[in-house]
């Protein structure tokens, strides 16, 4: 007979060290949403493996920022806006132009984040019931309502230690999905090392793709909400080592899962000269190549993309609010109750119009990248203030990769605003 003991102890080994992963798992959660999956399948799709590069040098990037964030918040003991306003000449103006930026770019994630998981639902609600594809509106209209509903009573139950338990579930899950998917359809290796060679594709829409790579996986909002995760975490600077780790395994999942998903939309289609331009397209095409138990587990993984994203999405104006007042996030608060039920209902926009949220996710995730300059330029003020960081100053490998995130971030803000060109 098998050991349960023994079973037992190996999975309660597992969840601890699952667990032990503390704020970079809202990293992934505000990283890896329905509108990142959307950008890897096109790309993939289109492109191949050539934007690969893209997507390491964000990871890259994004791992650095948090790391350079989150020891910030262990030393000094401040949040990030809070401090920007207090130290900074003009960052009261710099802090609350961040906060309008970020809001903005994140609610507009989330209308697209709430209509693709909605529609992927009725999708698999039309599967066993044909009859529901004639109420499709309706359907996924109270779908999307139920859903936001249940996460607002979370929200206002919930404490972050509740919210990073749930994240954990989901990223889990749809890291796993992504993986399994791998093994369906896959890349030849040459291919995958091409990908690695910077090039951007001449085509129209490759800035705007471009643009919105880094803008979902070196999202701002990710590094501006880590000191008040840290914080909530209840780590000191006793954990600085144990933050820095927290931070490399996080860019380093980001890298895989969204590099998975890339692999597997060019295994699955560009080999095949198919396209697709939105993600429930993907069930069609990917069938005929991979088989239906392939589909079935990218979609979970997909579904759970959407769900783990629709908590960090509704949560970072609150999270941005605190943080400009140097508090903590208290989920009992009219002012968090009030702000996450307004996010609540511009969720709702993209589901109430019938919108397609395809377009409008590669839109906000390009948006993105226009506040990034200033959240970089933000963090190297703070460390070059002597007294501020006096004894924990960055080694000169950091250093540089700060100044290269900087200088990355202004390249991609001017293919962001060529894309957008183009686009309209």
């Amino acid at each position: 007979m098998p050991d349960t003991n023994n079973s037992n102890s190996l999975f309660k080994k597992i969840l601890l060290r699952i667990l032990a992963f503390g704020p970079g798992i809202f990293a992934i959660g505000y990283t890896i949403g329905t509108g990142s999956v959307t950008s890897m399948i096109v790309a993939g799709s289109k492109y191949g493996m050539q934007l690969l590069w893209v997507l390491l040098l964000s990871c890259y990037f994004s791992g650095i920022l948090m790391y350079v964030y989150g020891k910030f918040a262990l030393v000094t003991g401040d949040t990030a806006l809070y401090s920007f306003k207090k130290n900074l000449k003009g960052g009261k103006f710099l802090a609350i132009f961040i906060i309008l930026g970020i809001t903005f770019g994140q609610w507009n994630s989330l209308m697209g984040i709430l209509g693709i998981t909605s529609n992927i639902i009725f999708e698999l609600i039309a599967l066993s019931f044909p009859a529901a594809v004639g109420h499709q509106y309706a359907i996924v209209l109270g779908v999307a309502i139920l859903i936001i509903s249940i996460f607002y009573m979370i929200m206002l139950r919930g404490s972050y230690t509740f919210f990073e338990k749930v994240l954990i579930l989901f990223v889990s899950i749809m890291g796993l999905s992504f993986f399994i998917s791998l093994f369906f359809v896959y890349p030849l290796p040459t291919e995958v090392i091409k990908g690695l060679i910077p090039s951007i594709p001449q085509v129209e829409g490759a800035n705007m793709m471009v643009a919105a790579f880094v803008g979902t996986t070196m999202a701002a909002a990710t590094f501006l909400s880590r000191p008040l995760f840290i914080k909530g975490k209840g780590w000191t600077i006793a954990n600085l080592k144990h933050q820095k780790t927290d931070a490399i395994v996080a860019a380093i999942l980001v890298f895989v899962i969204s590099g998975s998903i890339m692999a597997v939309a060019h295994g699955a289609l560009y080999n095949n000269g198919l396209e697709v331009e939105k993600v429930l397209d993907m069930a069609n095409t990917l069938e005929p190549v991979a088989g239906k138990l392939s589909v079935t587990i990218f979609f979970f993984g997909t579904l759970c993309a959407g769900l783990s994203s629709i908590f960090p999405c509704t949560l970072i104006a609150p999270i941005l609010i605190a943080d400009y007042q140097s508090g903590e996030l208290d989920t009992k608060s009219t002012q968090f109750k009030i702000v996450t039920f307004i996010a609540c209902l511009f969720a709702l926009i993209v589901p109430v119009f019938g919108a397609n949220p395809i377009q409008l996710q590669i839109l906000s995730q390009v948006f993105n990248v226009f506040i990034l300059p200033a959240v970089i330029i933000g963090i190297l003020l703070i460390y070059a203030k002597g007294n501020i960081m006096e004894g924990h100053k960055n080694n000169i490998l950091v250093r540089l990769s700060l100044y290269a995130a900087l200088f990355f971030s202004f390249v991609i803000s001017y293919k962001g605003i060529l894309g957008v060109i183009e686009f309209f």
